[in-house]
């Protein structure tokens, strides 16, 4: 029997995103797999563009009954609900960290005998990872901390509104330099200062890439990485900045504060906006420990969990930023999982499926 594989329609408010193209569909069919799409609307690729390779359309939510044999795939966390799992699914589940409520998350998969291969731990044999999103989330969330910048001048101590949808990434580009004009001129004709933490990694490229786009002078971005932050923080030329984004990887390892309470309550502080691309508030390694939930593309910004003195201080925690520009970030993703999608056929035996399967076992064996 063919393998299927069942992508199906996020439920995410305002995902966009795809782990799965047209185009990759096409190759998996050509190889003999059997694609299933769910129909969906907010999907950045049309349902139109999967029929015209060949993919079956099926209503969305219907992998819920789909042949338990079929591989269920995904891109975000499944509804949060009670019911266990009994298939292969592969996406982001945002548990094997053991993040805020991972137990009850985790245990539907073993309850109902599925396999959980999550999208982050898929790897090579490095353990470097597939296919990441890093470059688009940080690309991304570089822009929402400039019309973050923005806002304040032009409206200062109001809540900033949703961030509009884009279809391109040179479209945002141009928004967000047409919208940082005024308040640039209210600044006296200065650009923003920003400071990128992990600017070698692909993340942290997006975001000197965006700032680049953006018109932000070259001298006006800090590009620090493991060389710049080995002394261990707190460091000052954060708060001596007007915008910092977070592009550091977390890992099993605590990570010394970049930022404190203490460390941007001082004197003339300049940082108004801190962008957490890396975005997990309840993770003890989170070198931004100064907050506390998330925010979300129709309320962009939160604040720190404790009173800090003026200038106000706004905290970017989203954590799918690259559906902002979700058509390239996908068509990259899709193009960088299709070798390991075409390899699901022997995923018993094959390296990076093999991998996944064990990190999954090995946090099953950790539940309470």
């Amino acid at each position: 029997m063919p393998t299927v594989i069942h992508l199906r329609a996020e439920t995410k408010p305002l995902e966009r995103r795809s782990p799965l193209s047209p185009e990759s569909a096409k190759a998996l069919l050509q190889a003999g797999y059997v694609v299933r799409v769910e129909r969906s609307s907010d999907r950045i690729y049309k349902d139109a563009e999967f029929e015209a390779v060949g993919a079956e359309l099926v209503p969305g939510g219907s992998w819920l009954k789909a042949p338990q044999q079929d591989i269920i795939l995904g891109l975000k966390e499944l509804p949060d609900d009670d019911i266990p799992f009994p298939h292969a699914y592969i996406h982001f589940q945002h548990v094997f960290k053991k993040q805020q409520g991972w137990a009850a998350s985790l245990s539907r998969f073993s309850r109902g005998g599925g396999t959980l291969y999550d999208l982050e731990f898929l790897t090579d044999p490095d353990g470097r990872r597939v296919a990441a999103f890093g470059y688009w989330a940080g690309y991304a969330g570089t822009a929402i901390a400039l019309l973050s910048w923005a806002h304040q001048f032009s409206n200062p101590g109001t809540p900033q509104g949703p961030v509009p949808v884009f279809d391109s990434a040179p479209a945002l580009t141009d928004y967000v330099k047409s919208a940082i004009e005024a308040p640039v001129r209210a600044n006296g004709g200065q650009l923003p200062r920003v400071i990128v933490i992990g600017a070698l990694g692909r993340c942290g490229k997006g975001a000197v890439d965006f700032c680049t786009a953006a018109g932000i002078p070259d001298e006006s971005v800090l590009k620090w990485d493991l060389a710049e932050t080995a002394r261990g923080g707190p460091f000052s030329e954060c708060a001596e900045s007007d915008i910092l984004v977070n592009c550091v990887y977390l890992g099993p390892k605590k990570i010394p504060p970049f930022v404190t309470f203490e460390s941007l309550s001082v004197p003339g502080r300049r940082l108004r906006v801190i962008c957490d691309v890396s975005c997990d508030p309840n993770s003890e390694n989170n070198p931004i420990p100064i907050y506390s939930t998330h925010s979300s593309f129709n309320n962009p910004t939160t604040f720190p969990s404790q009173k800090i003195d003026a200038p106000e201080l706004r905290i970017i925690a989203i954590d799918h930023l690259p559906t902002l520009v979700a058509r390239e970030s996908s068509d990259e993703y899709s193009r960088l999982l299709l070798p390991s999608l075409l390899t699901l056929d022997r995923r018993e035996s094959e390296g990076v499926w093999t991998r996944a399967e064990q990190t999954y076992k090995e946090r099953v064996a950790e539940l309470p």
